[in-house]
């Protein structure tokens, strides 16, 4: 079919990729406007758009969805029906123009996590499974009409950017899945039903700084899963008290997992230290189990092992709580 398709990000690039090789007519891909990203503000192009240019395909760069220019630009393309994958609220005058409708690609099972940080949440949340789902466009953002679904596990190793990529290539198969059933006109669409317990109102909004915070005093578990939900972006943070250091020092946190300290009880937010082990962990919200941090990043410095970390601190001893307790005499 000739399509418009509309998108942004590397999420984006593995379903237009596979909507062309299926043999679809992409008549232009819709992007986001270029903008000065990074230290140094550079123009920087979007990774559909860096696509686009390389596969030889009209790309349009609307600053308003409504823009009288833009629409008129859309129409007179005379696509039989619209892709959308990571990209925008549209206004109905632009997902309502193609006669066989707009299929959007969502990065959840919906209606679970409807919003803009699906794949975050999921992970936070503690879920063992997620999934895509296609579905076609309607008036309220993330609750148009089922087409297909598709359903990954999420395992205690994978952390939102293995997710990602599992979800972008299964929302890749699932769009060209989806569209080959409208050519053919096959697809049985199914309305987005709330089932009990497991749907209700689980949400994915955008997530904030505020969301990252880590909160010591939760379950090592809670902890983890919000760590690996983060990871490797926006990532997780928490002020660290640290010896030589007058004020909690900033760090990110990429990846760590549950400690059992046989020696010691921590409370939540307390350090210990071992450097001779290379371990850097801290108190949770269960006394008898700590968080071991395994990667890290120190504010203005680069992602690190906590072990190359600890090798740069310069501590009288091996051993270090960050209350000052005597770890010698408790050993007695």
């Amino acid at each position: 079919m000739r399509l418009v398709f509309m998108g942004t990000p590397e999420f984006a690039v593995a379903s237009l990729d596979a909507l062309i090789k299926a043999g679809h007519d992409v008549a232009a891909v819709v992007t986001m406007p270029d903008k000065p990203a990074g230290r140094g503000q550079k123009i920087q192009k979007s990774a559909v758009k860096l696509y686009a240019e390389e596969h030889g395909l009209k790309v349009l760069q609307p600053e308003r969805l409504k823009d009288e220019a833009f629409i008129e630009e859309l129409r007179a393309l005379n696509a039989e029906i619209q892709v959308v994958v990571a990209f925008r609220m549209l206004p109905e005058i632009v997902w309502n123009m193609p006669p066989k409708g707009t299929y959007n690609v969502h990065g959840s099972l919906l209606p679970r996590y409807r919003g803009a940080a699906p794949i975050n949440w999921a992970i936070m949340n503690g879920d063992d499974i997620t999934g895509v789902t296609t579905f076609k466009l309607t008036h309220e953002i993330d609750t148009g009409d089922i087409a297909l679904q598709r359903i990954i596990d999420i395992t205690s190793k994978d952390n939102a950017g293995t997710i990602h990529d599992k979800l972008m290539e299964e929302g890749a198969m699932a769009i060209v899945e989806t569209l080959d059933l409208v050519a053919k006109d096959q697809l049985d669409l199914k309305p987005q039903t709330i089932n009990g317990l497991y749907d209700y109102h689980l949400l994915a909004p955008k997530i904030f700084k505020e969301d990252m915070k880590i909160d010591w005093t939760k379950s090592p578990y809670k902890i983890n899963n919000k760590v690996r939900g983060l990871s490797p972006y926006p990532a997780a943070w928490s002020d660290i008290e640290l010896p030589g250091k007058k004020e909690g020092e900033t760090f990110k946190i990429f990846k760590g997992s549950e400690l059992f300290l046989m020696d010691y009880h921590l409370y939540p937010g307390e350090v210990y230290i071992s450097k001779k082990s290379g371990i850097l962990a801290i108190g949770t919200g269960d006394s008898e189990v700590a968080y071991l941090i395994e990667e890290l990043q120190p504010a203005g410095k680069k992602r690190m092992d906590a072990k190359t970390y600890l090798n740069g601190l310069h501590l009288d001893t091996d051993e270090y709580i960050s209350s000052g307790r005597n770890l010698d005499e408790e050993e007695e």
